[in-house]
Protein backbone atom coordinates (compact mmCIF):
# COMPACT_ATOMS: atom_id res chain seq x y z
CA UNK A 1 0.00 0.00 0.00
CA UNK A 2 2.71 2.39 0.65
CA UNK A 3 4.57 2.18 -2.51
CA UNK A 4 1.22 2.77 -4.09
CA UNK A 5 0.66 5.87 -2.03
CA UNK A 6 4.28 7.03 -3.33
CA UNK A 7 3.41 6.18 -7.04
CA UNK A 8 0.17 8.35 -7.02
CA UNK A 9 2.24 10.83 -5.54
CA UNK A 10 4.66 11.10 -8.05
CA UNK A 11 1.51 10.94 -10.65
CA UNK A 12 0.85 14.43 -8.92
CA UNK A 13 4.16 15.68 -9.66
CA UNK A 14 4.01 14.35 -13.39
CA UNK A 15 0.89 16.15 -13.87
CA UNK A 16 2.42 19.19 -12.27
CA UNK A 17 5.42 18.97 -14.47
CA UNK A 18 3.09 18.94 -17.90
CA UNK A 19 1.57 21.94 -16.51
CA UNK A 20 5.23 23.62 -16.49
CA UNK A 21 5.66 22.18 -19.66
CA UNK A 22 3.34 23.41 -21.33
CA UNK A 23 3.86 26.94 -20.04
CA UNK A 24 7.74 27.03 -20.76
CA UNK A 25 7.37 24.81 -24.35
CA UNK A 26 9.98 22.89 -22.92
CA UNK A 27 9.47 19.24 -24.51
CA UNK A 28 7.44 16.63 -22.13
CA UNK A 29 9.31 13.33 -23.16
CA UNK A 30 12.48 15.03 -22.25
CA UNK A 31 11.42 16.50 -19.22
CA UNK A 32 9.71 12.57 -17.89
CA UNK A 33 13.21 11.02 -18.49
CA UNK A 34 14.43 13.97 -16.46
CA UNK A 35 12.03 13.10 -13.78
CA UNK A 36 12.78 9.51 -13.76
CA UNK A 37 16.45 10.93 -12.97
CA UNK A 38 15.17 12.62 -10.38
CA UNK A 39 13.13 10.43 -8.56
CA UNK A 40 16.11 7.58 -8.77
CA UNK A 41 17.82 10.14 -6.34
CA UNK A 42 15.30 10.70 -3.39
CA UNK A 43 16.44 8.63 -0.55
CA UNK A 44 14.05 6.46 1.09
CA UNK A 45 11.79 6.12 -2.03
CA UNK A 46 10.77 2.28 -1.72
CA UNK A 47 11.89 0.04 -4.33
CA UNK A 48 9.12 -1.39 -6.78
CA UNK A 49 9.98 -4.50 -8.27
CA UNK A 50 7.70 -5.01 -11.34
CA UNK A 51 7.08 -8.48 -12.82
CA UNK A 52 8.52 -7.94 -16.34
CA UNK A 53 5.38 -9.57 -18.03
CA UNK A 54 3.37 -7.20 -16.90
CA UNK A 55 5.18 -4.17 -17.96
CA UNK A 56 5.26 -5.73 -21.17
CA UNK A 57 1.96 -6.43 -21.54
CA UNK A 58 0.41 -3.62 -19.47
CA UNK A 59 2.14 -0.64 -21.37
CA UNK A 60 3.04 -1.61 -24.66
CA UNK A 61 -0.23 -2.32 -26.36
CA UNK A 62 -1.93 0.74 -25.67
CA UNK A 63 1.15 2.73 -26.41
CA UNK A 64 1.66 1.38 -29.54
CA UNK A 65 -2.28 1.30 -30.70
CA UNK A 66 -2.30 5.02 -29.77
CA UNK A 67 0.75 6.06 -32.02
CA UNK A 68 -0.92 3.94 -34.85
CA UNK A 69 -4.18 5.94 -34.63
CA UNK A 70 -2.70 9.17 -34.95
CA UNK A 71 -0.89 7.67 -38.23
CA UNK A 72 -1.40 8.30 -41.85
CA UNK A 73 -2.43 5.50 -43.37
CA UNK A 74 -1.84 7.18 -47.11
CA UNK A 75 2.01 8.74 -45.88
CA UNK A 76 2.47 5.32 -44.20
CA UNK A 77 1.87 3.61 -47.77
CA UNK A 78 3.65 6.31 -49.67
CA UNK A 79 6.39 6.25 -47.80
CA UNK A 80 6.71 2.42 -47.11
CA UNK A 81 10.37 2.15 -48.81
CA UNK A 82 11.73 4.69 -46.62
CA UNK A 83 10.28 3.35 -43.68
CA UNK A 84 11.33 -0.34 -44.24
CA UNK A 85 14.73 0.79 -44.58
CA UNK A 86 14.60 2.55 -41.32
CA UNK A 87 12.49 0.44 -39.06
CA UNK A 88 14.10 -2.74 -40.32
CA UNK A 89 17.34 -2.44 -41.75
CA UNK A 90 18.31 0.60 -39.54
CA UNK A 91 16.87 -1.75 -36.25
CA UNK A 92 19.05 -4.97 -37.38
CA UNK A 93 22.22 -2.86 -37.99
CA UNK A 94 22.02 -0.93 -34.90
CA UNK A 95 21.31 -4.23 -32.88
CA UNK A 96 24.37 -5.76 -34.54
CA UNK A 97 26.65 -2.66 -33.81
CA UNK A 98 25.37 -1.76 -30.40
CA UNK A 99 25.73 -5.58 -29.90
CA UNK A 100 29.77 -5.82 -30.94
CA UNK A 101 30.40 -2.43 -29.46
CA UNK A 102 29.02 -3.77 -26.01
CA UNK A 103 30.67 -6.93 -26.29
CA UNK A 104 34.35 -5.26 -26.93
CA UNK A 105 33.81 -3.07 -24.89
CA UNK A 106 32.07 -3.87 -21.56
CA UNK A 107 33.29 -7.03 -19.49
CA UNK A 108 31.47 -9.69 -18.59
CA UNK A 109 28.69 -8.81 -21.07
CA UNK A 110 28.15 -12.36 -23.73
CA UNK A 111 27.20 -11.80 -27.22
CA UNK A 112 23.62 -12.82 -26.98
CA UNK A 113 23.19 -10.27 -23.93
CA UNK A 114 24.94 -7.52 -26.10
CA UNK A 115 22.62 -8.30 -29.24
CA UNK A 116 19.76 -8.03 -26.16
CA UNK A 117 20.74 -4.37 -25.59
CA UNK A 118 21.20 -3.89 -29.46
CA UNK A 119 17.50 -4.80 -29.83
CA UNK A 120 16.18 -3.18 -26.87
CA UNK A 121 17.55 -0.05 -27.39
CA UNK A 122 17.27 -0.02 -31.63
CA UNK A 123 13.79 1.67 -31.84
CA UNK A 124 13.85 5.37 -31.61
CA UNK A 125 10.64 7.26 -30.34
CA UNK A 126 8.88 9.45 -32.65
CA UNK A 127 6.40 10.94 -30.11
CA UNK A 128 9.50 12.64 -28.37
CA UNK A 129 11.12 13.62 -31.97
CA UNK A 130 7.39 15.42 -33.42
CA UNK A 131 7.02 16.95 -29.61
CA UNK A 132 10.35 18.60 -29.70
CA UNK A 133 10.34 19.77 -34.05
CA UNK A 134 6.32 20.55 -33.49
CA UNK A 135 6.06 24.62 -34.62
CA UNK A 136 9.66 24.00 -36.41
CA UNK A 137 8.16 23.88 -39.96
CA UNK A 138 9.74 20.39 -41.11
CA UNK A 139 8.36 19.01 -43.84
CA UNK A 140 5.29 16.82 -43.49
CA UNK A 141 6.88 14.01 -45.69
CA UNK A 142 9.85 13.64 -42.90
CA UNK A 143 7.85 14.09 -40.35
CA UNK A 144 5.71 10.83 -42.26
CA UNK A 145 8.26 8.95 -42.21
CA UNK A 146 9.44 9.41 -38.68
CA UNK A 147 6.14 8.62 -37.18
CA UNK A 148 5.85 5.56 -39.70
CA UNK A 149 9.63 3.96 -38.48
CA UNK A 150 8.77 4.50 -34.49
CA UNK A 151 5.65 2.19 -35.65
CA UNK A 152 7.50 -1.07 -37.20
CA UNK A 153 10.78 -0.14 -35.71
CA UNK A 154 8.90 -1.35 -32.57
CA UNK A 155 7.87 -4.15 -33.79
CA UNK A 156 11.16 -5.22 -35.80
CA UNK A 157 13.35 -4.33 -32.68
CA UNK A 158 11.02 -6.81 -30.09
CA UNK A 159 11.37 -9.56 -32.57
CA UNK A 160 14.87 -9.17 -32.68
CA UNK A 161 14.69 -8.78 -28.75
CA UNK A 162 12.98 -11.87 -28.20
CA UNK A 163 15.34 -13.95 -30.38
CA UNK A 164 18.14 -12.82 -28.25
CA UNK A 165 15.91 -13.46 -25.13
CA UNK A 166 15.40 -16.83 -26.46
CA UNK A 167 19.14 -17.36 -26.77
CA UNK A 168 19.74 -16.34 -23.38
CA UNK A 169 17.08 -18.60 -22.04
CA UNK A 170 18.21 -21.57 -23.93
CA UNK A 171 21.72 -21.62 -24.77
CA UNK A 172 21.51 -21.89 -28.72
CA UNK A 173 20.54 -19.68 -31.97
CA UNK A 174 20.69 -20.64 -35.61
CA UNK A 175 20.65 -17.63 -37.92
CA UNK A 176 18.78 -19.42 -40.72
CA UNK A 177 15.94 -20.81 -38.33
CA UNK A 178 15.60 -17.20 -36.91
CA UNK A 179 15.38 -15.59 -40.26
CA UNK A 180 12.73 -18.00 -41.62
CA UNK A 181 10.57 -17.55 -38.12
CA UNK A 182 11.39 -13.59 -38.29
CA UNK A 183 9.21 -13.53 -41.80
CA UNK A 184 6.56 -16.07 -40.12
CA UNK A 185 5.76 -14.00 -37.10
CA UNK A 186 5.58 -10.73 -39.14
CA UNK A 187 3.22 -12.31 -41.82
CA UNK A 188 0.69 -13.88 -39.27
CA UNK A 189 1.36 -11.19 -37.11
CA UNK A 190 -0.33 -8.02 -40.16
CA UNK A 191 -2.64 -11.28 -40.90
CA UNK A 192 -4.18 -11.01 -37.17
CA UNK A 193 -4.09 -7.37 -36.97
CA UNK A 194 -6.15 -7.08 -40.32
CA UNK A 195 -8.54 -10.12 -38.87
CA UNK A 196 -9.21 -8.37 -35.71
CA UNK A 197 -9.29 -4.67 -37.28
CA UNK A 198 -12.04 -5.82 -39.85
CA UNK A 199 -14.04 -7.66 -36.96
CA UNK A 200 -14.34 -4.67 -34.60
CA UNK A 201 -14.98 -2.36 -37.75
CA UNK A 202 -18.21 -4.46 -38.50
CA UNK A 203 -18.54 -4.65 -34.83
CA UNK A 204 -18.36 -0.93 -34.55
CA UNK A 205 -20.10 0.11 -37.45
CA UNK A 206 -23.27 -2.07 -37.01
CA UNK A 207 -24.02 -3.40 -33.73
CA UNK A 208 -22.35 -0.33 -31.10
CA UNK A 209 -24.34 3.27 -30.85
CA UNK A 210 -23.65 3.97 -26.85
CA UNK A 211 -20.49 6.17 -26.86
CA UNK A 212 -19.47 5.00 -23.04
CA UNK A 213 -19.25 0.73 -24.47
CA UNK A 214 -17.63 2.23 -28.05
CA UNK A 215 -14.84 3.76 -25.84
CA UNK A 216 -14.17 0.73 -23.98
CA UNK A 217 -14.20 -0.92 -26.61
CA UNK A 218 -11.60 1.19 -27.76
CA UNK A 219 -9.33 -0.14 -25.23
CA UNK A 220 -10.08 -3.62 -25.39
CA UNK A 221 -8.82 -3.77 -29.05
CA UNK A 222 -5.12 -3.32 -28.58
CA UNK A 223 -5.03 -5.78 -25.78
CA UNK A 224 -6.76 -8.54 -27.73
CA UNK A 225 -5.04 -7.67 -31.04
CA UNK A 226 -2.11 -8.67 -29.25
CA UNK A 227 -3.05 -11.57 -27.14
CA UNK A 228 -4.66 -13.21 -30.32
CA UNK A 229 -1.54 -12.38 -32.09
CA UNK A 230 0.77 -14.15 -29.64
CA UNK A 231 -1.52 -17.07 -29.28
CA UNK A 232 -0.45 -17.60 -32.56
CA UNK A 233 3.80 -17.46 -32.04
CA UNK A 234 3.20 -14.24 -33.73
CA UNK A 235 4.29 -10.60 -33.26
CA UNK A 236 1.55 -9.48 -31.29
CA UNK A 237 3.37 -5.71 -31.32
CA UNK A 238 3.01 -5.49 -35.34
CA UNK A 239 -0.58 -7.15 -35.10
CA UNK A 240 -1.88 -4.33 -32.26
CA UNK A 241 0.22 -1.48 -34.92
CA UNK A 242 -1.73 -3.23 -37.58
CA UNK A 243 -4.90 -3.29 -36.13
CA UNK A 244 -4.75 0.58 -35.29
CA UNK A 245 -3.94 1.85 -38.96
CA UNK A 246 -6.72 -0.65 -40.33
CA UNK A 247 -9.70 1.20 -37.99
CA UNK A 248 -8.04 5.01 -37.63
CA UNK A 249 -8.21 4.62 -41.47
CA UNK A 250 -11.94 3.63 -41.27
CA UNK A 251 -12.91 5.37 -37.83
CA UNK A 252 -14.69 7.70 -39.60
CA UNK A 253 -17.53 5.10 -40.33
CA UNK A 254 -16.96 3.78 -37.14
CA UNK A 255 -18.06 6.01 -34.52
CA UNK A 256 -20.74 8.82 -33.66
CA UNK A 257 -19.35 12.19 -33.38
CA UNK A 258 -19.94 12.25 -28.91
CA UNK A 259 -17.92 8.83 -29.10
CA UNK A 260 -15.27 10.51 -31.37
CA UNK A 261 -15.32 13.01 -28.96
CA UNK A 262 -14.59 11.45 -25.99
CA UNK A 263 -12.47 8.69 -26.97
CA UNK A 264 -9.72 10.97 -28.09
CA UNK A 265 -9.72 12.91 -24.79
CA UNK A 266 -10.40 9.87 -22.86
CA UNK A 267 -7.20 8.24 -25.06
CA UNK A 268 -4.91 11.06 -24.09
CA UNK A 269 -5.08 11.08 -20.19
CA UNK A 270 -4.38 7.50 -20.35
CA UNK A 271 -1.55 7.67 -22.42
CA UNK A 272 -0.15 10.84 -20.22
CA UNK A 273 0.18 8.74 -17.19
CA UNK A 274 1.36 5.07 -19.11
CA UNK A 275 4.17 7.19 -20.00
CA UNK A 276 4.51 9.39 -17.00
CA UNK A 277 3.97 5.97 -14.97
CA UNK A 278 6.64 4.22 -16.95
CA UNK A 279 9.18 6.86 -15.93
CA UNK A 280 7.98 6.60 -12.15
CA UNK A 281 8.47 3.13 -11.87
CA UNK A 282 11.87 3.05 -13.87
CA UNK A 283 13.27 5.81 -11.16
CA UNK A 284 12.11 3.58 -8.31
CA UNK A 285 13.62 0.64 -9.71
CA UNK A 286 17.23 2.72 -10.77
CA UNK A 287 17.70 3.00 -6.85
CA UNK A 288 17.54 -0.64 -7.15
CA UNK A 289 20.15 -1.41 -10.27
CA UNK A 290 22.82 1.15 -9.19
CA UNK A 291 23.64 -0.08 -5.99
CA UNK A 292 23.66 -3.58 -7.12
CA UNK A 293 25.75 -3.05 -9.74
CA UNK A 294 28.25 -1.39 -7.61
CA UNK A 295 27.79 -4.24 -5.07
CA UNK A 296 28.29 -7.31 -7.58
CA UNK A 297 30.88 -5.87 -10.05
CA UNK A 298 32.55 -3.51 -7.66
CA UNK A 299 32.34 -0.97 -10.44
CA UNK A 300 31.94 2.14 -9.90
CA UNK A 301 29.38 5.14 -11.12
CA UNK A 302 32.33 6.79 -13.36
CA UNK A 303 33.04 3.69 -15.13
CA UNK A 304 29.22 2.21 -15.39
CA UNK A 305 28.34 6.04 -17.19
CA UNK A 306 31.48 5.83 -19.71
CA UNK A 307 29.58 2.52 -20.38
CA UNK A 308 26.46 3.98 -21.13
CA UNK A 309 28.17 6.94 -23.00
CA UNK A 310 30.07 4.63 -25.11
CA UNK A 311 26.72 2.75 -25.66
CA UNK A 312 25.08 5.86 -26.49
CA UNK A 313 27.21 7.48 -28.98
CA UNK A 314 27.44 4.04 -30.95
CA UNK A 315 23.72 4.56 -31.58
CA UNK A 316 23.97 8.11 -32.45
CA UNK A 317 26.60 7.50 -34.74
CA UNK A 318 25.32 4.38 -36.57
CA UNK A 319 22.31 5.74 -37.13
CA UNK A 320 23.65 8.42 -39.13
CA UNK A 321 26.06 5.60 -41.11
CA UNK A 322 22.92 4.14 -42.11
CA UNK A 323 20.83 6.87 -43.55
CA UNK A 324 22.65 8.40 -45.84
CA UNK A 325 23.60 5.48 -48.17
CA UNK A 326 20.24 4.51 -47.43
CA UNK A 327 18.40 7.40 -49.22
CA UNK A 328 21.16 7.39 -52.19
CA UNK A 329 21.44 4.10 -53.31
CA UNK A 330 17.50 3.77 -54.59
CA UNK A 331 18.22 6.97 -56.02
CA UNK A 332 20.94 6.08 -58.18
CA UNK A 333 19.30 2.66 -58.99
CA UNK A 334 15.94 4.33 -59.47
CA UNK A 335 14.55 6.71 -62.12
CA UNK A 336 11.32 6.82 -61.18
CA UNK A 337 12.55 7.65 -57.55
CA UNK A 338 14.36 10.73 -58.46
CA UNK A 339 11.45 11.90 -60.32
CA UNK A 340 8.97 11.11 -57.83
CA UNK A 341 10.89 12.47 -54.53
CA UNK A 342 13.12 15.70 -54.01
CA UNK A 343 16.56 15.41 -52.43
CA UNK A 344 17.50 18.02 -50.01
CA UNK A 345 20.93 16.39 -47.53
CA UNK A 346 19.59 18.71 -44.82
CA UNK A 347 16.25 16.47 -44.17
CA UNK A 348 18.75 13.51 -44.09
CA UNK A 349 20.73 15.16 -40.98
CA UNK A 350 17.92 16.10 -39.48
CA UNK A 351 16.37 12.90 -39.50
CA UNK A 352 19.65 11.40 -38.22
CA UNK A 353 19.61 13.71 -35.08
CA UNK A 354 15.79 12.69 -34.60
CA UNK A 355 16.93 9.46 -33.40
CA UNK A 356 15.76 9.78 -29.37
CA UNK A 357 14.92 6.84 -27.55
CA UNK A 358 11.96 6.65 -25.29
CA UNK A 359 9.30 4.62 -23.26
CA UNK A 360 9.22 1.91 -26.01
CA UNK A 361 13.00 0.88 -24.81
CA UNK A 362 12.05 1.87 -21.22
CA UNK A 363 9.71 -0.66 -21.27
CA UNK A 364 11.24 -3.34 -22.69
CA UNK A 365 14.36 -3.25 -20.73
CA UNK A 366 12.04 -3.51 -18.22
CA UNK A 367 10.54 -6.40 -19.48
CA UNK A 368 13.77 -8.63 -18.70
CA UNK A 369 12.76 -11.37 -16.96
CA UNK A 370 14.42 -11.72 -13.60
CA UNK A 371 15.78 -15.22 -13.49
CA UNK A 372 16.42 -18.04 -15.98
CA UNK A 373 14.41 -21.71 -16.33
CA UNK A 374 17.04 -22.68 -13.80
CA UNK A 375 16.13 -20.17 -10.96
CA UNK A 376 19.44 -17.99 -11.28
CA UNK A 377 19.28 -14.51 -11.61
CA UNK A 378 18.84 -13.16 -15.02
CA UNK A 379 22.50 -12.50 -16.03
CA UNK A 380 23.43 -8.64 -16.47
CA UNK A 381 20.06 -7.39 -16.37
CA UNK A 382 20.49 -4.51 -13.91
CA UNK A 383 23.57 -3.03 -16.36
CA UNK A 384 21.38 -3.73 -19.53
CA UNK A 385 18.47 -1.70 -17.59
CA UNK A 386 21.46 1.23 -16.61
CA UNK A 387 22.58 1.62 -20.08
CA UNK A 388 19.30 1.64 -21.61
CA UNK A 389 18.18 4.56 -19.15
CA UNK A 390 21.64 6.41 -20.18
CA UNK A 391 20.60 5.76 -24.02
CA UNK A 392 17.56 7.85 -23.43
CA UNK A 393 19.03 10.33 -21.79
CA UNK A 394 21.47 11.21 -23.94
CA UNK A 395 19.45 11.30 -27.25
CA UNK A 396 16.87 12.84 -25.41
CA UNK A 397 17.89 15.44 -23.50
CA UNK A 398 21.13 15.78 -25.77
CA UNK A 399 19.47 15.09 -29.22
CA UNK A 400 16.24 16.72 -28.26
CA UNK A 401 17.21 19.87 -26.69
CA UNK A 402 19.67 20.51 -29.54
CA UNK A 403 17.23 19.67 -32.64
CA UNK A 404 15.63 22.65 -33.20
CA UNK A 405 19.04 24.63 -33.37
CA UNK A 406 20.29 22.08 -35.55
CA UNK A 407 16.80 22.84 -37.84
CA UNK A 408 17.99 26.32 -37.48
CA UNK A 409 21.17 26.10 -37.84
CA UNK A 410 20.74 24.08 -41.53
CA UNK A 411 18.14 26.94 -42.52
CA UNK A 412 15.69 24.71 -44.21
CA UNK A 413 12.85 26.02 -45.82
CA UNK A 414 9.50 26.59 -43.17
CA UNK A 415 7.01 24.30 -44.36
CA UNK A 416 3.54 26.16 -43.35
CA UNK A 417 0.72 23.34 -42.02
CA UNK A 418 -1.26 26.94 -42.35
CA UNK A 419 -1.48 27.17 -45.90
CA UNK A 420 -2.97 23.29 -45.84
CA UNK A 421 -5.67 24.23 -43.49
CA UNK A 422 -6.50 26.80 -45.57
CA UNK A 423 -7.17 25.12 -48.56
CA UNK A 424 -8.75 22.45 -46.53
CA UNK A 425 -11.02 24.58 -45.10
CA UNK A 426 -11.95 26.33 -48.44
CA UNK A 427 -13.20 23.17 -50.22
CA UNK A 428 -15.18 22.24 -47.21
CA UNK A 429 -16.59 25.75 -47.00
CA UNK A 430 -17.24 25.76 -51.08
CA UNK A 431 -18.69 22.22 -50.60
CA UNK A 432 -21.54 23.14 -47.98
CA UNK A 433 -22.07 26.39 -50.27
CA UNK A 434 -22.96 24.55 -53.15
CA UNK A 435 -24.91 22.13 -51.52
CA UNK A 436 -26.98 24.97 -49.79
CA UNK A 437 -27.91 26.68 -53.68
CA UNK A 438 -27.87 23.36 -55.87
CA UNK A 439 -29.60 20.55 -52.59
CA UNK A 440 -31.70 22.42 -50.49
CA UNK A 441 -34.43 24.09 -52.72
CA UNK A 442 -37.48 23.05 -50.83
CA UNK A 443 -36.40 25.03 -47.44
CA UNK A 444 -38.18 28.10 -47.17
CA UNK A 445 -36.59 31.74 -48.24
CA UNK A 446 -36.14 32.70 -44.26
CA UNK A 447 -34.17 29.52 -42.96
CA UNK A 448 -32.20 29.05 -46.34
CA UNK A 449 -31.08 32.56 -46.37
CA UNK A 450 -30.10 32.28 -42.66
CA UNK A 451 -28.04 29.28 -43.25
CA UNK A 452 -26.39 31.12 -46.48
CA UNK A 453 -25.44 33.90 -44.44
CA UNK A 454 -23.55 31.85 -41.60
CA UNK A 455 -21.74 29.93 -44.04
CA UNK A 456 -20.94 32.86 -46.46
CA UNK A 457 -19.44 34.99 -43.35
CA UNK A 458 -17.64 32.19 -42.54
CA UNK A 459 -16.29 31.67 -46.45
CA UNK A 460 -15.71 35.72 -47.03
CA UNK A 461 -13.71 35.54 -43.37
CA UNK A 462 -11.34 33.33 -44.62
CA UNK A 463 -10.72 34.40 -48.04
CA UNK A 464 -9.93 37.80 -46.23
CA UNK A 465 -7.20 36.27 -43.92
CA UNK A 466 -4.43 35.77 -46.83
CA UNK A 467 -3.43 32.60 -44.36
CA UNK A 468 -1.46 30.92 -47.34
CA UNK A 469 0.94 34.04 -47.59
CA UNK A 470 1.47 34.20 -43.57
CA UNK A 471 5.00 33.02 -42.67
CA UNK A 472 4.42 30.61 -39.82
CA UNK A 473 6.77 32.29 -37.41
CA UNK A 474 4.75 35.11 -36.96
CA UNK A 475 2.01 36.04 -34.24
CA UNK A 476 -0.33 39.15 -34.02
CA UNK A 477 1.40 40.65 -37.06
CA UNK A 478 -1.43 39.90 -39.47
CA UNK A 479 -4.12 42.37 -39.43
CA UNK A 480 -6.45 40.27 -41.92
CA UNK A 481 -5.56 37.15 -39.66
CA UNK A 482 -7.02 39.10 -36.67
CA UNK A 483 -10.45 39.77 -38.58
CA UNK A 484 -10.53 36.29 -39.31
CA UNK A 485 -10.10 35.93 -35.39
CA UNK A 486 -12.33 38.34 -34.17
CA UNK A 487 -15.81 36.92 -34.51
CA UNK A 488 -14.75 33.84 -32.63
CA UNK A 489 -13.17 35.16 -30.10
CA UNK A 490 -16.71 37.14 -29.91
CA UNK A 491 -18.62 34.00 -30.15
CA UNK A 492 -16.33 32.65 -27.10
CA UNK A 493 -17.44 35.74 -25.18
CA UNK A 494 -21.09 35.35 -26.01
CA UNK A 495 -20.69 31.42 -25.17
CA UNK A 496 -18.87 32.69 -22.01
CA UNK A 497 -22.39 34.70 -21.15
CA UNK A 498 -24.27 31.63 -21.43
CA UNK A 499 -22.28 29.38 -19.34
CA UNK A 500 -22.16 32.30 -15.97
CA UNK A 501 -25.80 32.42 -16.54
CA UNK A 502 -25.71 28.32 -16.44
CA UNK A 503 -24.05 28.69 -13.35
CA UNK A 504 -26.00 30.62 -11.23
CA UNK A 505 -29.04 28.75 -12.32
CA UNK A 506 -27.32 25.58 -10.90
CA UNK A 507 -26.29 27.21 -7.69
CA UNK A 508 -29.68 28.55 -7.00
CA UNK A 509 -31.90 25.74 -8.20
CA UNK A 510 -33.40 26.80 -10.36
CA UNK A 511 -33.30 24.00 -13.36
CA UNK A 512 -33.27 20.46 -13.59
CA UNK A 513 -29.73 19.14 -12.98
CA UNK A 514 -30.58 16.87 -16.42
CA UNK A 515 -30.79 20.49 -18.30
CA UNK A 516 -27.89 22.17 -17.22
CA UNK A 517 -25.79 19.65 -18.20
CA UNK A 518 -27.46 18.96 -21.90
CA UNK A 519 -26.79 22.77 -22.33
CA UNK A 520 -23.50 22.94 -21.05
CA UNK A 521 -22.30 20.06 -23.17
CA UNK A 522 -23.61 22.09 -26.31
CA UNK A 523 -21.57 25.03 -25.14
CA UNK A 524 -18.74 23.02 -24.43
CA UNK A 525 -19.02 21.43 -27.91
CA UNK A 526 -19.53 24.75 -29.50
CA UNK A 527 -16.53 26.29 -27.78
CA UNK A 528 -14.05 23.43 -28.89
CA UNK A 529 -15.25 23.62 -32.35
CA UNK A 530 -14.54 27.93 -32.07
CA UNK A 531 -11.35 27.42 -30.14
CA UNK A 532 -10.21 24.69 -33.10
CA UNK A 533 -11.34 27.17 -35.53
CA UNK A 534 -8.83 30.22 -34.28
CA UNK A 535 -6.02 30.40 -36.56
CA UNK A 536 -2.67 31.46 -33.90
Amino acid sequence: MENIEIIVLLLFGVTFLAVLSNRTRFPFPIALVLVGLVISLIPNLPVVILKPEVVFFVFLPPLLYEAAWKASWHEFKTNIRSITLAAVGLVIFTTLCVGWAAHTFIPGITWAEAFLLGAIVSPPDAVAATSVTKGLGIHPRLISILEGESLVNDASGLIVYKYALAAILTGSFELWEAGFQFLEVVVVGVGVGMAVGYVLYLIHKNFICEPLVEVTLTFLTPYASYLIAEHFHASGVLSVVTTGLYLSFRSADMFTTESRIQANSVWEVVIFILNGLIFILLGLQMKMVIPDLESVGSVGIPTLLGYGLLVSLVVIAVRFIWVFPAALIPRWLSSKIRTREEYDRRNLIIFGWSGMRGVVSMAIALSIPLTLPSGETFPNRNLIIFLTFCVIIVTLVAQGLTLPAVIRKLKLPKHSILAEEYEVRTKVLGAAMVHIEEKLLDLDEATKDTVRTNYQNRFERLQHTELPLRNPQEKDTNPALAVFNRLSHVQLELIEVERELIKQLHKQGQASEEVLRKIEWELDIEETRLQLEIIK
